[in-house]
């Protein structure tokens, strides 16, 4: 009897298939991590944000920064932040690093910071369509 060491065609190729499967499954799983992350990003981002405007509207005994002016209000001296947080928001639209702030009546999907009314401080994601828990990312 002739004893042979290493694997048959058969076995390796039932080693690709399975390499093969998980493949398929994993590189759809990590791009959704990817896009996860980013949205984690923003909403901390987000959370800094409304934080600063809490901190300048009791510093100034009950007034909130001017509807025109939110950057420069919380940027100003750094007291409350070294400078507006960039967004980077994936899929539709995908508005790289974008600092700006609109006071638009109405989410207009810029992909910018969203302070509409000086009167409720109310500062959000300026992008009216969903992230992936099916959010619009202006509601947040």
């Amino acid at each position: 009897m002739k004893n042979s060491k290493g694997f048959t065609l058969i076995e390796l190729m039932i080693v690709v298939a399975i390499i093969g499967i998980l493949a398929a499954i994993a590189i759809p799983k990590f791009a959704d991590l990817v896009t996860k992350s980013k949205e984690s990003a923003v909403k901390g981002s987000l959370g800094s944000v409304r934080s600063a405007v809490s901190i300048y509207y009791s510093d100034t005994e009950g007034v909130f920064p001017a509807t025109g002016s939110l950057a420069s209000g919380l940027c100003d001296g750094s007291k409350y932040l070294k400078e507006m947080p960039y967004i980077s928001i994936p899929k539709p639209g995908n508005h790289a690093n974008v600092n700006s702030v609109s006071s638009a009546v109405t989410p207009d999907d810029l992909g910018n910071w969203y302070y509409p009314s000086q009167t409720e401080g109310h500062v959000a994601v300026n992008c009216s369509h969903t992230d992936t828990k099916s959010s619009v990312w202006s509601t947040w």
